[in-house]
């Protein structure tokens, strides 16, 4: 009995911890679609505040200087750091940019609130998975992996933080934002893995997995992941053409966007046929009941609401309030994707024939 109310006690922070990271990611989306991403121009305190002030007045007079000047010295460490670590093509990436003439932006009070509101949530997040650390310890006789890869999401949240300071200092330089981002991906994955193996030492849940549809809903993740990350470069094509634009004229975005976002959009039809395909599949092999059904059944729903808010972007002028929504929706599916791979991964039985 004391196991199992251990084994829920786990599984249910798991939970909560993995709703809060998704929350996270909304919120997220909701800092780049409102440009607040440079709300606090330093990290981890925001205008060297731990709550951040409401007026400009509550600053001193040469603050852009100040904060450029504290930015521009860290991404010269920053820099040396790489090319000690012999990162050398990147560390002359980073250095033949502006990235050592830093500037701050001016101060806007709803900005800056946004982004510590963000900081705050994700300060929660990592307070959660600490706590879903330390009850993780009991696994580690029973099951190691399980303590082993929670403690590996509480060093992946760890390295998050410290990637999002550099994702300030370098004034949201792509590439940053999209590291940032796969790491949310990759902890999510971790907790929903972790959810499913503590799961069957307390349910007998179906759990029948085939070779073929293993590597099938590998091949989904794997074009999931694809299509996020050329999401990614869409959107980062979109930040700097907001920069250019002030954020205004919205409707004259989608005419600067490159080849990239065509290949984007084209790419999300093949993988609406190849998940009908795979529901299709476990229909035949597990019947409408099965919870791999059920959760199939859910994430293609979300990839038609996905593609129903691309169409919403596309044409009528990428509204700022789809453009999170877009991402929380695609961070969805490829969670209830690694769901289905997680119950397969966890499966003792073998269906031959699909």
């Amino acid at each position: 009995m004391e196991f199992d109310s251990r084994v829920r006690r786990y599984k249910n922070w798991s939970l909560i911890t993995l709703i809060s990271l998704y929350l996270l990611v909304l919120i997220g989306g909701i800092v780049r679609s409102t440009g607040s991403g440079m709300g606090c121009p330093d990290w981890p305190k925001c205008y060297g505040y731990y709550i951040p002030p409401t007026k400009a007045e509550q600053l001193p007079s040469n603050y852009k200087e100040i904060y450029a000047l504290k930015r521009q010295e860290k991404n010269i460490k920053i820099i040396k750091m790489l090319s000690y670590f012999h990162f050398n093509d990147l560390a002359s990436k980073l250095d033949s940019s502006d990235l050592k003439s830093a500037h701050s932006d001016d101060f806007n009070a709803t900005k800056t609130w946004i982004e510590y509101l963000n900081r705050l949530f994700g300060v929660l997040v990592g307070f959660s998975i600490l706590i879903l650390a330390f009850i993780s310890i009991y696994f580690y006789k029973i099951d190691l992996v399980i303590t082993l890869n929670t403690f590996l999401s509480l060093f992946l949240v760890i390295l998050e933080g410290w990637i999002g300071s550099i994702v300030v200092s370098t004034h949201l330089l792509p590439f940053t934002i999209t590291i940032h981002m796969f790491l949310a991906l990759a902890i999510i994955g971790i907790l929903i893995y972790n959810i499913f193996r503590a799961y069957r030492f307390i349910s007998n849940i179906e759990l029948v997995k085939s070779k073929f549809l293993l590597n099938f809903i590998i091949v989904l993740i794997i074009l999931s992941a694809f299509q996020i990350l050329l999401g990614s470069r869409v959107r980062e094509q979109v930040d700097i053409i907001a920069q250019r634009f002030d954020y205004e004229n919205r409707s004259l975005w989608i005419d600067f966007l490159g080849v990239i976002f065509y290949v984007h959009r084209s790419i999300s039809i093949l993988i609406l046929i190849l998940n009908l395909v795979f529901l299709y599949k476990i229909n035949i092999a597990l019947g409408t009941q099965s919870l791999v059904y059920k959760i199939s059944l859910l994430f293609n729903f979300l990839l038609w609401s996905e593609v129903l808010l691309g169409v919403v972007m596309a044409y009528w002028s990428i509204p700022a309030f789809v453009q999170p929504l877009h991402l929380f929706v695609g961070a969805l599916v490829i969670g209830l994707q690694f769901s289905v791979l997680s119950i397969y991964l966890n499966s003792k039985n073998i269906l031959k024939i699909v």
